[in-house]
């Protein structure tokens, strides 16, 4: 940083060039006031700026670094999602013996194993016109056309009285039951396709014509190309109907997606614990806090090649979260009587701060001791349940402590940028004294210069031999 010394110096040697100018301009010699007047402020205001310089590039370095901290800390919380408060040890995972269904647990779901036989699918009804001859006209007048309970008029007139028109005012029509339309020309004419957009028994499609309206237009005379009907299966012997093919709500928690490939099967499903998503859980665990470590040495670390310190060497708040962290991960948990540690389910902390897995070691955890596994983890004092709580008070919004430094730096830049303005205005109010000052002295050079010819030419000097002289 500049020194209250060091900028008095410069500004000492800049008055002395000034006053070498000043001799200078006495022999005709031109004064550079703008070169000068700017060598003057930069010198007057150049510790100041330094300071202000060096502030904010501190400043924002430990924005930088915080949210980097904190993004780190965020992530691993994000990892201890279900270890926290124990639920990923209660969650079910549902699997189908065969092919054809697949089956999906949400809460509510009941470990349990079921036979289940697909007897139809779901499908929505489609029927069909007779033929009609190209562009063929269909009357003028009104047609309803429905979709269970629900119907639409559609309006027939000279302008969309053809099939394709109809069509269209049917799938534009605002008030669509639910219903689409097209029409396909085969080998005996146009025929005019209506489709449910929904599956189920209740979705039957109907069509019917008024007063004006070409009598074909009745859904007795149309044809029926699919059926509209419920998916049916059984589960444990038990009849179970739906109108999609997604069964929800016939047993808890549980949702069965049906496909063709299903139908006149009878598959078993299991519905339990599943130990390789809570193995990959723990170990997506290890290798947050693992990238947690990695961030942390990062933003503390020392280089002594080039003596380069990270923007958080030595910082309170850091080393905190360092050591509650580390202190959280070594120490076990006490459940029942009984203390559980990271080490006896695989989980090794390494001398370097990190976390090496071991695979078969948690594996065989989890299936023959699935309670001590959970126990470590339990939702009451278990690591996970102190990782998260201690976490939250640095990563929470506005009150955590990181987003409390955060703002107290934010407000210390508002600072600096008015103290910085606040420079600029002086040294343009400076830079204006200088030239005002320095171009009167630099008039007064020339005038000077010119009176010394005329005294030259008057009375003689410098090879001239004067005025008077010559008069004399």
């Amino acid at each position: 940083m500049t020194t209250a010394s060091s900028t008095t110096s410069s500004t000492n040697s800049l008055l002395q060039q000034a006053a070498q100018s000043i001799l200078s301009g006495a022999t005709k010699s031109t004064l550079d006031v703008n070169s000068l007047v700017s060598a003057l402020v930069t010198a007057k205001t150049a510790g100041q700026a330094a300071a202000i310089s060096t502030a904010q590039s501190t400043d924002n370095t430990t924005l930088s670094a915080l949210g980097t901290m904190k993004s780190s800390l965020s992530a691993l919380q994000s990892a201890l999602a279900g270890l926290s408060d124990g639920t990923a040890f209660t969650a079910l995972t549902a699997t189908m013996s065969g092919t054809g269904i697949t089956a999906s647990t949400t809460t509510g779901a009941v470990a349990g194993g079921y036979s289940i036989n697909v007897q139809q699918l779901a499908q929505a009804n489609q029927i069909s016109s007779a033929a009609y001859a190209s562009n063929a006209t269909l009357g003028t007048g009104t047609v309803t056309v429905g979709v269970g309970a629900k119907s639409m008029s559609i309006t027939l007139d000279s302008t969309n009285n053809t099939l394709s028109g109809l069509a269209s005012a049917i799938n534009s029509a605002s008030t669509n039951p639910g219903v689409t339309a097209s029409v396909v020309t085969a080998a005996d004419g146009q025929h005019l396709i209506l489709t449910s957009t929904s599956t189920g028994a209740a979705n039957t499609v109907t069509i019917s014509g008024g007063a004006g309206v070409d009598a074909g237009l009745q859904t007795a005379s149309f044809t029926q190309v699919t059926a509209a009907q419920d998916a049916k299966l059984t589960i444990s012997g038990n009849t179970v109907t739906s109108a999609t093919n997604t069964v929800t709500g016939a047993l808890s928690g549980v949702t069965l997606q049906l496909t063709s490939a299903a139908v006149g099967t009878t598959q078993t499903l299991s519905v339990a614990t599943n130990n390789n998503t809570i193995q990959q859980t723990i170990t997506n665990f290890a290798a947050a806090y693992n990238s947690w470590v990695t961030n942390e040495q990062s933003l503390s670390s020392f280089n002594t090649s080039t003596s380069t310190a990270g923007p958080l060497l030595g910082d309170a708040m850091l080393n905190s979260v360092v050591n509650g962290l580390a202190s959280i991960v070594s120490n076990g948990v006490t459940s029942n009587g009984t203390t559980y540690s990271l080490a006896q389910i695989g989980l090794d902390l390494q001398d370097n701060g990190t976390i090496v897995v071991n695979s078969d070691t948690l594996s065989s955890a989890l299936a023959s001791s699935p309670t001590s596994v959970q126990a470590l983890f339990n939702g009451t004092n278990g690591i996970g349940q102190q990782l998260n709580s201690f976490i939250n008070a640095y990563t929470e919004s506005t009150t955590g402590q990181i987003d409390q430094r955060t703002a107290t730096i934010n407000s210390d830049l508002t600072s600096l940028t008015d103290q910085q303005t606040a420079l600029t205005d002086y040294q343009n109010t400076l830079a204006a004294q200088y030239n005002a000052q320095f171009t009167a002295l630099n008039t007064l050079m020339t005038q000077m210069a010119n009176n010394t010819s005329y005294l030259n030419q008057l009375f003689g000097g410098n090879g001239s031999a004067g005025t008077l002289n010559k008069s004399a």
